[in-house]
């Protein structure tokens, strides 16, 4: 999809679809009423006629308005005037989307973004009509023997603000709200893959891919080098299926050369069974999910480098199966990690932390600035929170704030969970260091306590994305977050090096 910047009157645009909105009490915004007056006040006898109310997320598609250049004009209901928050106007703005995509609208002119939107600027505005336009129209056809041709892509959205002063802030949302739709592009296209196409091979593949495009370093480990670093933990959960172990490093050198990087960790379970605690077979076909922490990384490094951030960012991707067989784990064995570190194993679907410590102690010899780890990692997040906000939980209360913050400025929340001394008591174990689970009660927060105890020497965060990765049901599919979150978290980080 082209995006483009103008400034200019919604009344002079040519093209497909001009898009404006209507407040509740049958209100046009500026651009609209532009519009109304270039027409006579035609679009003024149709709101006293009720035919469009401006009840949020309402739309209404009109053909050949007089006076009007464009061939469409599409109305959106924008809610109470003085209640124009993000909600009601990132709801409008989909409904905008999803009406123009209804109707097979080639390219459109967006002023929505326009309208002042409460603790908002124009750079957000911007950011989150590009993100949006790029969700509502993705589509995943690969594994379709014939795309659907019903199917008719946005190819361009013109976004037009009123303010020829505020084309460069508009473009700098823009630029954004690219990069970040690419990432989440490829991070919903890795997701969405199937188990027997998505394995860690195929994953090792396209890394390399995206390094050579990108401009990132990347190292490739094997079954070897991963059992030369002595990284037990995360091969004991491999060696159930026959598909190989990879471990991924990918860098982005953005910085100076004497700054340390910011480690990202994303754990890359290509299909989770469960292993010998085998899962309910109802809707295990999501398990291909579970690798979408990994799918994050790979998509936010994507986003940074589109921008060239300033930083010096490194990516660490521990990927395999979690499979049942002769040789896989079973609950009661033990396993040395690389920290050294012993771990009894009592439910072998409780790998993804497995696989994690060994990543995590990795680490350490990056001499990080911080290490984020994101992980579809528990249910018990998906109960806690939903499938609205990230869980996360922290060593760091700065770390903490900072992506909290990023969260709200990329619409793509987190919600910090406590992480006391209290909880790690349920990690106790009879026969090893500790146990890698602490029963049902608080399972998001004793599986960030057994990764606490391999992040000991840095400041560290954790992403449970558990509820936020993907969606089941009709909309079934991979959703790319938390790319936006690291994204934001990473831009602010550029800011201050």
């Amino acid at each position: 999809m082209e995006i483009g910047i103008k400034n200019g009157s919604p009344d002079k645009q040519r093209g497909a679809c001009v898009v404006v909105g209507i407040f509740e009490s049958r209100k046009p915004s500026a651009a609209a009423a532009s519009l109304d007056q270039a027409a006579n006040g035609y679009l003024a006898d149709i709101l006293r006629r009720g035919d469009m109310d401006g009840k949020p997320g309402s739309t209404l598609l009109l053909h050949k308005v007089p006076g009007i250049k464009t061939e469409r004009v599409l109305l959106v209901g924008l809610g109470k005037e003085r209640d124009l928050r993000e909600k009601p106007w990132r709801d409008a703005t989909r409904a905008a989307m999803k009406a123009l995509s209804d109707a097979g609208i080639a390219d459109a002119v967006f002023c929505l973004a326009d309208l002042p939107v409460k603790k908002r600027d124009l750079t957000w505005r911007v950011e989150q009509s590009v993100l949006i336009a790029a969700d509502v129209f993705y589509r995943f056809e690969r594994m379709k023997s014939k795309p659907d041709e019903s199917a008719r892509p946005l190819r361009k959205l013109t976004v037009l603000v009123s303010a020829r002063a505020s084309v460069a802030e508009a473009e700098t949302g823009a630029a954004r709200g690219r990069a970040i739709a690419a990432g989440v592009g490829l991070a919903k296209d890795l997701g969405n893959l199937p188990g027997n196409v998505c394995t860690p091979s195929y994953l090792a593949d396209q890394a390399r891919a995206l390094a050579k495009e990108c401009g990132l370093g990347i190292e490739v480990l094997d079954r070897a080098d991963i059992e030369k670093l002595g990284m037990g933990s995360f091969l004991s959960v491999a060696k159930g299926s026959d598909e190989p172990p990879r471990f991924l490093i990918l860098s982005h050198k953005g910085g100076d050369r004497k700054q340390k990087p910011v480690v990202l960790v994303g754990k890359g379970i290509t299909f989770d069974s469960g292993g010998i605690s085998l899962k309910p077979a109802a809707e295990m076909d999501e398990m291909k999910y579970d690798m979408c922490g990994a799918a994050s990384v790979l998509g936010a490094l994507r986003a940074i480098a589109e921008l060239k951030l300033p930083l010096n960012v490194t990516g660490l991707i521990p990927t395999c199966e979690n499979l049942p067989s002769g040789r896989a784990n079973k609950p009661g064995d033990v396993v040395t990690s690389m920290s050294g570190q012993t771990i009894e194993i009592l439910n072998t679907d409780a790998e993804g932390r497995l696989i994690l410590c060994d990543a995590l102690t990795y680490a350490e010899k990056l001499d990080p600035a911080c290490v984020v780890d994101i992980a579809t990692l528990t249910g018990a997040c998906v109960i806690a929170l939903g499938h609205v906000a990230t869980g996360l939980l922290a060593n760091d209360d700065g770390l903490a704030r900072e992506l909290l913050d990023a969260g709200d400025a990329a619409a793509d929340r987190c919600w910090q969970l406590p992480l006391w001394d209290d909880y790690q008591e349920l990690l106790k174990s009879n026969f090893a260091d500790m146990a890698n689970i602490g029963g049902r009660a608080g399972g998001t927060i004793t599986a960030a306590c057994f990764l606490s105890k391999f992040a000991g020497k840095y400041h560290w965060a954790h992403l449970d994305i558990a509820g936020t990765a993907w969606k089941s049901g009709k909309d079934k599919g991979g959703t790319g977050r938390p790319v936006p979150l690291l994204v934001h978290f990473l831009t602010e980080r550029a800011k201050k090096s």
